[in-house]
């Protein structure tokens, strides 16, 4: 883990989804740190319950659930309660780097749901509280797929890019009510996403360019150094930024 800052969090209520594993596992852990009571939520329960045994001692909550389903959403605010100071949307799913005429209605869907209408509904969520506070940080993850569109299938590269979009205009709309919106757009992080490619034409083109121009994999941990610093106050000046935590990939 990168240093800590104690207390950053101590009083805040963070919501993270994805925290059973890989980039939040890592944030729900640096929040839980740092003094803050996390409300951890993932698709599997046998993560969730390490995660909660790693940091017995601390406040850590957890929910099991598709964060794409309603039923989720209103188990993550109930574990939350009253306050919820920060979300980070996490949780992602990738789409085999299925270009556009290979594409099929299922993993179109399936990647949307839980990569932008998941992330929509739950932001939707805690919107009201955070507006009543006038305070309040949202962190969605967007990714380099954001940026350009060699970098995944044609499902991941535009549900990024509708993330990026849905952060940029929860900013603008919520930014003068206390809210602030931003994304991290990581390049290549050791986490255990699935990243296989089922097409060889896919291959044919993304597999050289990663060869070529990709920078080394990020551990975990250095994402979530980036989004507890966008979710904390020392980014109070932060908003609606769409910010590239990629080993330097985005200017390449």
């Amino acid at each position: 883990m990168t240093d800590t800052t104690a207390g950053r969090f101590t009083g805040k209520t963070i919501i993270v989804t994805g925290a059973g594993s890989g980039i939040g596992r890592a944030t729900a852990t640096r929040i839980a740190h740092e003094g803050g009571r996390v409300i951890a939520t993932d698709v599997v329960a046998a993560r969730l319950d390490a995660l909660r045994s790693e940091l017995d001692g601390h406040q850590v909550e957890t929910v099991v659930g598709d964060v794409s389903a309603s039923d989720t959403i209103d188990a993550i605010l109930s574990a939350a309660g009253d306050r919820v100071d920060g979300l980070a949307n996490v949780a992602g799913i990738m789409d085999g780097f299925l270009p556009p005429s290979e594409i099929d209605d299922a993993t179109w869907d399936r990647v949307f749901s839980v990569n932008v209408t998941g992330p929509m509904r739950l932001t939707r969520a805690v919107l009201p509280g955070m507006i009543a506070a006038e305070h309040g940080a949202i962190v969605n993850v967007a990714s380099e797929a954001a940026l350009r569109g060699s970098t995944a299938g044609a499902a991941y590269t535009a549900s990024k890019h509708a993330i990026a979009g849905f952060t940029k205009s929860v900013a603008f709309y919520h930014g003068p009510q206390g809210i602030r919106a931003n994304a991290v757009a990581p390049g290549a992080v050791m986490t255990n996403i699935e990243g296989t490619m089922r097409s060889d034409y896919a291959a044919g083109m993304v597999g050289p360019l990663m060869q070529v121009v990709l920078p080394p994999a990020a551990a975990p941990e250095t994402l979530a150094a980036s989004i507890t610093w966008l979710l904390s106050d020392d980014a109070a000046n932060v908003n609606g930024v769409v910010l590239p935590s990629d080993g330097g990939w985005s200017v390449i």
